[in-house]
């Protein structure tokens, strides 16, 4: 298999959105199971609008899910700059070169002349305004002496078409007249997105352009700069376009659209990659991919070439599945920062077993955080109405003698704890719901929780008696009043 070179060039004018995320993941992909070159390069042209602050977000969002790359910021390269505001004497370089090809050309025309011929063709009923050609067969012997400013314009061919083979959507071809002379370069020197974007894949060497559909408008235009200059364009994969679950275009009114908020909500980034991954690709039915497994068996054969459709509930449950199979340590590690404030860690392996407890009920770290909480407090935040429903003055005794019967365990695991707890159940002919309840709010202030030998066992045996003893008091109080 032939190394690529495939890049993500992302616009630093906001936040990363996931449709990104997911253009620059099959990219990476691909660079990875080919054992080639993934570019990060970052589109700033739009100078009004791209900011330091998001060329930062940018990166950070990729550090965060690990989409590593081998030439952009921070790392370097050969083909450098990958900033493309820093990039400006290279496009003046090649738009020189195809004036002097006679495949572009200086355009003298003032906004006011502009203006007046797109005024022109409205009133005579185009919709679209169309460049006349003015300036088109001009050369250097009518070029005004005065220092005047110019854009450079493509010098599109007026007759057949320009085609291509894509990898996901098949053969697709635009008659060259609905094509027209483009602006390559503003009169500033900086570039419009299409000649910046092909000059860049040139120069880097990509062989391969993986971006979303939405791009299919400007490959023909791009197409004709690569044969304007001589050189063969890239192959070509445009990917279907992701909508949200109202079956528009995926937005904040629709669903989280931002990295950060996925990060923020507590997802892994690994399950992040497997759910966009199979947003738009399939490998037979599986759903639940590792990283390795997405490199191995990725191909473009299998992008769809209809719109995907988000489901909060179908990322959640690949978030859940990845957040299972993460052992407990490492889970500690990655739940530490959503623990809630004033949370008093005295153990790690208290942390590590409380962990083990609700790992299969969590869905995100936010999760795990929230369900670990009461492990690690000193006084409890009770659940009020589970409180008056449950530690009511008939649960006040059977809390005591409860409590009191665990004290005498000389073992205080959830083994020992269960089969005492069976014992003493049968002594009184009662049954485990009798005192399941009362024993739960009083260990965690909830009415839901993990197992109750569970709970037990990691709170250990000083804190769990206490808090029996704390909530048999708080049921006689409720006897009381």
């Amino acid at each position: 298999m032939t190394a690529e070179r495939v890049r993500f060039a992302p616009s630093p004018t906001g936040y990363l959105h996931i449709g990104g995320v997911r253009t620059a993941l099959y990219n990476w992909l691909w660079a990875r199971q080919t054992k080639g070159t993934f570019i990060l390069r970052i589109e700033d042209t739009d100078t009004e609008r791209s900011t330091a602050e998001s060329t930062q977000v940018i990166l950070d969002a990729m550090k965060w899910l690990d989409l590593d790359w081998d030439e952009g910021p921070g790392v370097g390269g050969p083909n450098g700059p990958y900033f493309q505001t820093e990039r400006v004497e290279i496009y003046k370089e090649f738009a020189d070169r195809m004036i002097e090809r006679g495949t572009a050309y200086r355009c003298y025309a003032t906004k006011e002349e502009l203006d007046a011929e797109r005024e022109r063709q409205t009133k005579a009923g185009n919709p679209f305004f169309r460049y006349p050609g003015t300036w088109r067969d001009k050369g250097p012997k009518d070029w005004p002496t005065d220092g005047r400013p110019y854009v450079v314009r493509l010098k599109s061919p007026k007759s057949g078409s320009t085609g291509w083979v894509d990898l996901v959507k098949g053969r697709i071809d635009v008659p060259n007249e609905q094509q027209q002379d483009v602006v390559l370069i503003r009169s500033n020197g900086i570039p419009l997105y299409n000649f910046g974007a092909a000059i860049d894949d040139i120069t880097m060497g990509v062989t391969l352009v993986a971006r979303g559909d939405d791009h299919v408008v400007n490959t023909p235009v791009q197409i004709l700069i690569y044969e304007a200059l001589g050189k063969t364009p890239p192959k070509l994969a445009h990917l279907p376009m992701i909508n949200g679950p109202d079956g528009k275009k995926l937005s904040k009114r629709n669903a989280a659209v931002s990295v950060a908020e996925y990060r923020d909500m507590g997802f892994l980034p690994d399950a992040v990659l497997n759910y966009l991954a199979r947003l738009g690709w399939s490998h037979g039915d599986q759903e639940i991919f590792t990283r390795g497994e997405m490199i191995q068996h990725f191909d473009w054969s299998h992008v769809g070439r209809t719109a995907a459709q988000y489901d909060l509930k179908k990322f959640q449950f690949v978030q859940s599945s990845h957040l299972r199979a993460v052992d407990e340590a490492k889970l500690a590690e990655l739940a530490r920062p959503y623990l809630k404030a004033g949370a008093t860690i005295d153990s790690e392996a208290r942390l590590h077993a409380a962990i083990g407890t609700v790992k299969t009920r969590a869905t995100t770290l936010l999760d795990v955080g929230e369900m670990v909480d009461f492990y690690f407090r000193d006084t409890l935040s009770f659940d009020e109405k589970a409180v008056a429903k449950f530690l009511v003055p008939a649960a006040a005794s059977l809390l005591g003698d409860f409590r009191a019967h665990l004290a005498a365990q000389p073992a205080f695991d959830r083994a020992s704890l269960e089969a005492a707890t069976t014992a003493w159940l049968t002594e009184r002919g009662l049954q485990i719901k009798d005192v399941a309840q009362a024993a739960r709010v009083s260990l965690t202030g909830k009415s839901q929780s993990p197992g109750l030998y569970e709970v037990l066992e990691v709170l250990g045996r000083e804190r769990a008696l206490a808090r029996l003893e704390a909530g048999a008091h708080k049921a006689s109080q409720a006897a009381s009043t």
